[in-house]
């Protein structure tokens, strides 16, 4: 299919906003990229200057070793699907998805081969004499990847395609779209907000906040070992919890509790003795039974896990936790819960980077 090389991209607005920051990528041939970020953190205008929707202002775009910085969005043999379908609403599904081939004037039983295949792909083959207002959303969503499959482009883009729909909806979706890269074997860049789709879809993620990249890595890296507080808290869901501490003898203290450290935490934190530094806890990584006494005000059964809200300390006057652990638990607003902190993450005060 495609590799895909973003040299030092810069995105600057005519009122010299910079929307996007020394933007560097690689993408591998077949590889699923996902861009990840609040709203307003670039990478939708990262997106549309790879599509060619909007002009880069400094930087390089490289397609398969050619120069495509400035190339129109029409010569630059990529599809992309919007959130919005753009489907047109007087044509039958079958004129929606030809309609890019009858655009180029491709031989009818050619267009006729390639739709009927994509239908199959994406279950649509019972649709195709329907107008698009005849389908649910997740349908019409499959119809514009439809659209973008018929093309053979050298690249997919999505921008935020499931955004539209409905929880389950989204859910079912997604693994349309993941069941569609692994047969396509196709190079797709994918823009979300929610990091669902982003840990469940991508072979690397992309995490970007305020126009700069915050981290590239799999999944599982962003997850295990994010690179600064904003990629901790902004992959994981409930979000992990963060606290203020001090390094102090060979423990961290906190407001309303300290925790005996590990030898592997000693020497990580070597440097850091008698300073302050932020320790992030996953509500995964904590489990019954500890020392650390947490009064409870809320708790979320949630079948096979028990979301439990409250503060460090018995009083309830110490940092706000949030712990989800394993089974059916029944605390009540006001009860005692003992607990331990499995995997602990360090960051600096000041540079808010890993250590």
């Amino acid at each position: 299919m495609a590799n895909l090389s973003i040299q030092h991209i810069d995105k600057i607005y005519d009122n010299n906003v910079q929307a996007v920051y020394d933007f560097n990528l690689d993408v591998k041939d077949g590889e699923f990229i996902v861009l990840v970020g609040p709203s307003g953190c670039g990478k939708s205008t990262t997106l549309r200057m790879v599509a060619g929707l909007e002009d880069i202002t400094k930087g390089k775009l490289l397609l398969d070793g050619k120069d495509i910085t400035n190339a129109p969005a029409k010569d630059r043999d990529m599809a992309m699907v919007f959130q919005n379908y753009a489907l047109y609403g007087h044509m039958t599904i079958y004129e929606n998805m030809a309609f890019s081939l009858t655009l180029r004037k491709e031989n009818p039983n050619v267009i006729h081969k390639k739709v009927l295949a994509a239908a199959e792909i994406l279950g649509l083959t019972e649709q195709l004499n329907k107008k698009p207002n005849q389908l649910s959303g997740g349908q019409r969503q499959r119809v514009a990847m439809g659209r973008s499959i018929v093309r053979n482009p050298k690249l997919f883009l999505f921008d935020e395609p499931l955004s539209n729909l409905d929880a389950k909806l989204r859910g079912a979706t997604r693994r349309e779209i993941m069941l569609l890269h692994k047969r396509l074997g196709a190079t797709m860049m994918y823009v979300t907000h929610d990091q669902t789709e982003a840990l469940t879809l991508a072979d690397r993620i992309v995490c970007m906040s305020m126009g700069h990249v915050q981290q590239i890595g799999t999944p599982i890296e962003l997850y295990d070992h994010p690179a600064n507080l904003f990629v901790a808290t902004f992959i994981g869901l409930p979000p992990m919890n963060i606290f203020d501490v001090k390094v102090e003898q060979g423990y961290l203290i906190g407001k309303t509790a300290q925790i005996k450290m590990t030898d592997e935490e000693k020497e990580k934190l070597a440097d850091y003795e008698g300073r302050k530094i932020v320790m992030g806890v996953r509500p995964e990584n904590i489990v019954e039974g500890g020392d650390i006494k947490v009064k409870v005000f809320d708790n979320e059964n949630l079948g096979m896990n028990t979301l439990v809200h409250g503060y460090i300390g018995e009083h309830g006057d110490g940092s706000k936790i949030v712990a989800k652990l394993r089974g059916w638990c029944n605390y009540k607003a006001g009860d005692i819960a003992s607990l331990e902190f499995t995997y602990k993450h360090f960051f600096d005060v000041d540079t808010q980077n890993a250590i």
